[in-house]
């Protein structure tokens, strides 16, 4: 297989695109970096584009490999022929593969292997030949096998039929181009069909007797049948009308209907289709639809991280961290504009305890005492009581701040965090509980720095993350947090081990090794300096140095997304327009884009010495030094009030914050603890093929209250007729 050719096909690209740009891949440059800072090379492939090539290409490679292995193990076996060559080399799939080897892989002892033993191969090849008429018919040449031989005992004609039956059986379970036929054919006309093996209710009822056709199945249906089997709730099944099924068989096995041959054939088929054949199928077609369904729900997961990571910083606010609880209370934790801990302390407003003013002394206390902003309120467990007592009681008092507000934040994975090495190496003298609340603060403050410290499936934006492939999961996601933090770029000064691991070209040794050299040396003045941290070579440093912030240093590029190796370019730009470094740090360059396209920028970018797309990005990163790309995303909703879900009416339309997208929908958080789901049908007064097409995690939105259902905190949300309407 030619696999740049393949991969310029698929792609839809140049074919001298893809060769440049695999070999950036094999010489072993990160995907940010690629991505970012070699768009000449690759024709401006995003980053995106470029993790899916470098996934197909790994596994057209290990197809590459697995073809020319089974080609070596059916010529050990002297048996490979230019037919099987042709059709390994034209395999497009790795099931393709293994359904050429099947014949030739070393088996255990079947019904056909002792059939083979007993002699009983050319009988069954008599049968095939499907002669119009036989001069020995096939029941009397079946007697020619009878055998009272020790160990190949054919006692009988109907033995003798029987074995060659089972013979032609497994041959026909075992060709390529039937199993590739029957497959695709149960993929385009069976159905997934499931039973309850139970009456008692669950959250699978609507799979206690379910069946719809294959090609229409959602993604999300599958991973939810699939819990609901594992959890014994749901017996599952791929049905497909037998008669249909043989049918297929039946126009790959028999050449003559008039054959004297044909009730024997019939008869093997009928086997062969229900005793090997379509349990073979019936697992990879479950093993196909689970496949695409995790791929499926791991692209919406990736999109929901990707918008939580970039979600607008609440910057240069003092935040109290607030993490509800019962038995255990309450804990807070005031952190600065920095992150930095100024206080914690324990309230008990919440049963049992309910000890409302004296938690509200400790609050406002710590309220004046660190100025505290804004108040985020993790949605866990007595997230409701916690936000009725900050909104009812805190912000009432006439000692509070006028201009102090509450939000209610996301605390998925904060006691995952709380309880890591991560967050014990960063906070030894807190406890678990404390921490949580310190996390909770700091991820208003900065999303991508605090939640990058917490395994990316633990975050709570996907849809079963838990039933797909760990490793692809992990894999996936980790390129979605990298992809983000380079994307905004990391202050190599501040940044957290966990911050800087992520980093193009860094891994958690080198990411320790610049947070000790900070530590024992002082802040970096330059990038250049970075070279100094031990294990961070050239190499890395060329990976790693246009996605590291050096703020208010000595050199002013060192705060931009410039590389290093286009300094000089940057310097020449500035001067050939009359500007210098300090127009940089004052932001007095709004003229520049004009004069560079005043002057034409494939002219300028020759006389400079680099590509367009290059001049484009330095020209960006001075018009602003420092931009930071979350600033453009929704602002954390802020709020006074308190809002119960007995007092959604339905036609009520409220503001709310979008927080998970399915593919049935989005779950949308209106201040009333319980998210609101806006099913796909309610969207919009078009047809929505994905709501992904509409919305994205963090996007405000105005929704309307279709109906209510307090006993089962079930609020159903809908945007039909409404002016706001996408």
């Amino acid at each position: 297989m030619d696999i740049l050719k393949t991969l310029a096909e698929e792609f839809k690209i140049k074919e001298e695109q893809v060769k440049e740009t695999v070999a950036l891949i094999d010489e072993g440059n990160t995907i940010p970096f690629i991505s970012r800072y070699r768009k000449e090379v690759t024709g401006g492939l995003d980053d995106a584009t470029l993790r899916d090539l470098n996934d197909r290409l790994n596994y057209l490679r290990k197809m590459d490999e697995r073809r020319a292995e089974i080609s070596s193990l059916i010529e050990a076996q002297e048996k490979l022929t230019p037919e099987i060559t042709f059709a390994l080399n034209n395999a497009k799939t790795l099931v393709e593969l293994e359904d050429i080897y099947l014949p030739f892989r070393p088996k255990r002892k079947t019904r056909a292997s002792v059939a083979r033993d007993k002699g009983l191969e050319p009988l069954a090849n008599y049968i095939l030949e499907q002669r119009d008429a036989y001069d020995v018919s096939i029941d009397e040449y079946a007697d020619s096998f009878i055998s009272l031989e020790e160990g190949k005992e054919v006692k009988t004609r109907e033995d003798a039929l029987q074995g060659a039956s089972d013979i032609i059986a497994e041959d026909i379970s075992n060709n390529a181009e039937i199993r590739k036929l029957l497959r695709e054919f149960t993929m385009k006309y069976g159905s997934l069909t499931t039973k309850g093996t139970t009456e008692e209710s669950s959250v699978y009822e609507n799979y206690y007797d379910f069946s719809e056709p294959i090609k229409k199945l959602k993604g999300h249906r599958v991973l939810a049948i699939n819990r609901g089997e594992k959890e014994d709730f749901l017996k599952v099944a791929v049905t497909l009308p037998e008669d249909d099924g043989i049918a297929q068989l039946v126009s790959k096995v028999v050449t003559n209907k008039k054959s004297a041959a044909l009730p024997y054939l019939m008869n093997t088929i009928k086997d062969a289709y229900e005793r090997l054949l379509f349990p073979a199928i019936e697992r990879e077609v479950r093993a196909t639809l689970f496949d695409d369904a995790s791929e499926g729900a791991l692209k919406v997961f990736s999109e929901n991280l990707r918008n939580l990571l970039l979600a607008s910083p609440l910057k240069g606010k003092t935040v109290l961290g607030y993490d509800p609880g019962y038995a255990h209370g309450c804990k807070l934790a005031v952190v600065d504009k920095t992150g930095k801990v100024l206080d914690t302390d324990v309230i008990y407003p919440v049963k049992p305890r309910e000890n409302i003013e004296g938690s509200k002394e400790k609050v406002l206390r710590l309220i004046t005492k660190c100025k505290v902003d804004v108040i985020a309120i993790g949605n866990g467990t007595a997230s409701r009581e916690s936000e009725q007592f900050i909104a009812s009681h805190v912000l009432r008092d006439p000692r509070c701040p006028k201009h102090v507000k509450y939000t209610i934040v996301s605390e998925a994975g904060a006691s995952v965090y709380s309880a890591s090495k991560v967050a014990t190496e960063e906070f030894p003298d807190y406890d678990v509980m404390q921490r949580s609340a310190i996390s909770i603060a700091r991820r208003l403050q900065d999303p991508l720095a605090e939640l990058v410290k917490i395994e990316p499936k633990a975050i709570g934006v996907g849809q079963y993350q838990h039933d797909m492939k760990q490793a692809r999961l992990t894999e996936a996601l980790g390129g979605v947090v990298e992809g983000c933090v380079n994307g905004v770029g990391v202050d190599v000064n501040t940044a957290s081990y966990s911050l800087l691991s992520y980093v193009s070209g860094i891994n958690t040794t080198v990411a320790k090794n610049i947070v000790k050299y900070r530590e024992e040396n002082g802040e970096f003045k330059t990038r250049a300096q970075i070279l100094k941290v031990p294990k961070l070579g050239d190499k890395a440093f060329t990976q790693c140095a246009g996605f590291l912030r050096i703020h208010d240093g000595k050199e002013v590029f060192d705060s931009t997304g410039v590389h290093p190796e286009s300094y000089a370019i940057a310097e020449d730009l500035l001067r050939r327009f009359g500007f210098s470094t300090e127009d940089v740090r004052a932001g007095n360059l709004a003229l520049l884009r004009f004069k560079a396209t005043q002057y034409g920028t494939a002219k300028l970018a020759r006389e400079l010495g680099c590509g367009e797309p290059t001049l484009e990005d330095i020209i960006s990163e001075l018009e602003k030094p420092g931009r930071d790309i979350r600033d453009d995303a929704p602002a954390p909703v802020l709020s006074t009030d308190v809002l119960d879900i007995n007092d959604l009416k339905p036609d009520m339309q409220l503001k709310g914050t979008v927080r998970n997208v399915v593919d049935f929908g989005c779950f949308v958080d209106i201040g009333v603890h319980h998210d609101g789901l806006l099913h796909i049908s309610e969207m919009s007064d078009r047809f929505v093929k994905h709501p992904s097409e509409l919305f994205k995690t963090g996007d405000v939105i105005e929704v309307r209250i279709k109906d209510v259902d307090t006993k089962k905190c079930r609020i159903s949300l809908t945007r039909k007729g409404m002016s706001s309407n996408k």
